[in-house]
């Protein structure tokens, strides 16, 4: 199934989408927003994605922070992303920027009101983060949109998956969903990324899969991308350093260039399914191939055994697959020693 994302066509062979994901690396300000999509769109991505919420409406004031979230000294979760939101009028200029900058809008939306909101301004698809998998009443109003859904898969067994896409199935059977593999650690170590579940997520559904990366560096998504990612997600930050949760499991924009361009090399990479010979290996095959050559002078008449054969380049005569045909053949002519055989320098 494919996913229509503005004027792009996203399906199983088509080249990898990247999403420059900023989240809440503005650290609420509109200016850093800004730069980020900037440097995303210098660095070569497809679209940003940012992260929408009401603060109230996402939260109690006693939920804990994260591991990795306790870096930014707050007390709770609602003290953290309290300081990261971003207004209504800010969204609604960064929309207007990206459409001006021609790159494809995004967000996450984690509440109803935001999902209202987004849909009024006309965004392609919502982007759905793992702790939502099985947030309904999200889901529910986001089907209504009938725009595309990207799945984020974290924190997820497969039932809960299944679970999920059966209900929005249930809701709209032609729904155009991707569903990406994620692991919810930040920064993700290598030994918690599987990323052979690719692997069973593209013979189990019949959607677009791809991959929402923590990890730190490029090395990941380009195997994600060998895999059959075809959207790829990745956290982009100015600087490393800056307060904020997820700067420390986000790459830099030098970074993030560099990923995108081996990216589109892996993807040139991978080719046809069939194997087949290339231009380059047409030319080079008969200069590097063996045939079946005399190791001396042999008279004619001689039956030919496997001592008096060598394989030796180049490929001129019978390949060197086929000696076992050539042993016992009565030689009808004289052959010189390195001299090339042939079929027709046998008797029938």
């Amino acid at each position: 199934m494919k996913l229509e994302l503005k004027h792009i066509l996203i399906d199983r062979d088509s080249p990898t989408f990247i999403i420059a994901e900023i989240g809440v690396n503005h650290n609420g300000s509109l200016e850093l927003a800004k730069k980020l999509v900037d440097a995303a769109i210098d660095a070569g991505a497809d679209a940003v994605k940012f992260q929408m919420f009401d603060t109230e409406e996402l939260t109690t004031r006693q939920a804990d922070l994260a591991e990795y979230q306790k870096k930014t000294k707050e007390k709770n979760q609602y003290d953290m992303l309290k300081k990261l939101e971003l207004s209504s009028a800010e969204f609604i200029d960064l929309k207007k920027y990206c459409d001006k900058k021609n790159i494809i809008f995004l967000a996450t939306p984690f509440d109803l009101k935001s999902v209202d909101f987004l849909n009024d301004l006309d965004m392609y698809a919502f982007k759905v983060g793992s702790g939502d998998l099985t947030n309904y009443p999200l889901l529910k109003r986001i089907v209504e949109t009938d725009k595309p859904i990207i799945l984020s898969t974290g924190m997820s067994l497969i039932s809960e998956i299944d679970q999920t896409i059966a209900y929005l199935r249930g809701l709209k059977e032609n729904l155009q969903i991707s569903i990406l593999h994620c692991t919810s650690s930040y920064p993700t170590p290598e030994q918690q990324i599987h990323l052979k579940v690719i692997n069973d997520y593209l013979n189990r559904y019949p959607y677009v899969i791809g991959y929402s990366d923590h990890s730190i560096g490029t090395h990941i998504p380009i195997a994600a991308t060998a895999l059959g990612a075809r959207i790829l997600e990745k956290h982009i930050t100015l600087d490393n350093t800056l307060p904020g949760p997820d700067h420390l499991a986000s790459i830099d924009i030098k970074e993030f260039k560099e990923m995108v361009q081996l990216v589109r090399l892996t993807e040139l990479s991978l080719g046809s399914e069939q194997k087949q010979l290339t231009e380059n290996e047409k030319r080079v095959k008969p200069l590097v191939r063996r045939s079946l050559y005399l190791k001396s002078n042999v008279p004619i008449g001689t039956v030919i055994s496997e001592n008096d054969l060598i394989a030796l380049r180049p490929l001129a005569g019978i390949e060197a697959n086929e000696f076992e045909k050539v042993i016992g053949k009565v030689l009808r002519v004289p052959k010189k020693k390195h001299e090339p055989l042939s079929w027709t320098d046998f008797n029938d």
